[in-house]
């Protein structure tokens, strides 16, 4: 009787990271493969690791350990940023069979067929300068939103960033490329869709690094909204100085571009700024948030910021406090600062002690907090559509606004991925609007 192999896979890390993880999924599925959950007994265990995420050696080591707990016999496959940026350290974690860097885990199939009669590691990292082709992914069977990925790698060598390191030069594929992808997204019957890559308004390169003059993201978003069966396209980010006001005002007319920014900041200072090698001051930050409450004055707007970055001193640090509360935003995310090797902040003096990081950290969570109690009480008591997940959390279902509004409301299992005119109610501590359906929905 034939026997088909099992794999379970799991992600760490961003959306992107997730597309890639369910891409990888179907081409082992489709050469063979049982895919089963990363809690089931299965022959191969697979970890899309994250180099952003400040414990990814312990974390990784943690998910090898449940793994093999579940089989002893099993083999453990590491790939993705972490495994790039460091595979012999990876190899040495006990119970690691293989370790596949950035180009190598679009071959995972082909890669698993080595590991039946190894007995020590196989490290397959390749020279990440060598890193030229674009893989498109996108999620699937997840969650009721897809993440799509139109593009990857970055050219901005930010001071803290390990990610050129991780995936390479800035690429995407082409327009007409992205949309055929973009169809059998739609195909799938998903509602929205998330467009994700490591530097979203840098899409429009090729593979190789050249221009192409008639192609950009503002260009990809206007043909996306041609394709019929997605109601939602989502940006999840976008660079301060590479979202255009060109693209501003086509999700402001758009019935599909969701109006929802997450625009990184990363500092309200404008030396830490330079020394952050960032490609704006804080001046074109406020600009930019200045003119999408123009045009959308209920947009959701998200930020990200790092604390505790080499020089950042406490005015330094009042500074990027003060400019935050000034700015009609939504949410943070926060950061602490960690070192990263082969980055240059590595190598930079006046070091901030953890303890204050931390602190400074827990200050800008209470001031996120603020503001998205005051961003979702605006919203009280008014009607708006709301995409509804699959999740049934002890009798209730959740689900996302237009303008990224987290809501719930009593479990109908009619409704999952489905949108629906819902009347929104009180915010709740856990970080949600109570609300129920308008009496026109269903």
């Amino acid at each position: 009787m034939y026997y088909q192999r099992k794999v379970a896979l799991h992600t760490l890390g961003c959306k992107l990271n997730f597309s890639e993880t369910s891409a990888i999924a179907r081409t082992l599925v489709d050469n063979g493969f049982q895919k089963v959950d990363f809690s089931d007994r299965a022959d191969y265990y697979v970890i899309n690791t994250c180099s952003v995420t400040e414990n990814a050696d312990k974390e990784t080591k943690q998910i090898v350990k449940t793994a093999l707990r579940t089989n002893p016999d099993a083999k453990i496959v590491v790939i993705g940023c972490y495994a790039q940026l460091k595979p012999e350290q990876i190899a040495q974690i006990p119970g690691v069979s293989m370790v596949l860097g950035a180009n190598e885990k679009f071959q995972l199939h082909t890669h698993l067929e080595k590991l039946d009669d190894s007995i020590s590691p196989i490290v397959l990292d390749g020279n990440i300068d060598d890193v030229n082709s674009f893989h498109a992914a996108f999620s699937y069977g997840e969650r009721t939103r897809s993440f799509l990925k139109v593009q990857d790698g970055c050219d901005y060598n930010c001071s803290f960033c390990t990610i050129p390191l991780a995936r390479g030069a800035s690429r995407s594929s082409s327009i007409a490329d992205t949309l055929k992808i973009a169809k059998q997204v739609a195909a799938t019957g998903v509602k929205e869709v998330v467009l994700t890559g490591v530097n979203l308004g840098d899409f429009g390169k090729t593979p190789n690094g050249q221009e192409r003059t008639t192609e950009n993201f503002y260009q990809l978003l206007v043909a996306l909204q041609q394709i019929k069966g997605i109601d939602r396209w989502r940006i999840s980010s976008i660079e301060p100085n590479l979202l255009t006001n060109e693209i501003i005002e086509l999700t402001a007319q758009s019935k599909t571009i969701m109006p929802h920014f997450h625009i990184p900041l990363q500092s309200g200072n404008n030396l830490l700024l330079k020394k952050m090698r960032r490609k704006y001051l804080r001046e074109l930050y406020a600009e930019k948030v200045e003119k999408i409450k123009q045009v959308m004055p209920y947009a959701c707007i998200g930020v990200d910021v790092i604390v505790g970055f080499p020089g950042e001193g406490e005015s330094e640090f009042l500074d990027t406090y003060n400019f935050i509360q000034s700015l009609e935003v939504s949410y943070l995310h926060v950061f602490t600062y960690s070192e990263r090797a082969n980055t240059k902040a590595a190598d930079m003096d006046a070091i901030v002690p953890v303890a204050v990081r931390k602190e400074r950290n827990k200050m800008l969570r209470t001031l996120s907090e603020k503001k998205k109690f005051n961003f979702y009480s605006q919203y009280a008591a008014t009607v708006r559509s709301v995409l509804f997940e699959a999740e049934n959390d002890g009798g209730l279902m959740y689900g996302f606004t237009d303008n990224y509004i987290k809501v719930a409301i009593p479990y109908v299992a009619d409704i999952v991925n489905t949108i629906q005119q819902v009347e929104l109610g009180e915010y709740s501590s856990f970080g949600y609007l109570k609300s129920k359906l308008s009496y026109d929905s269903i």
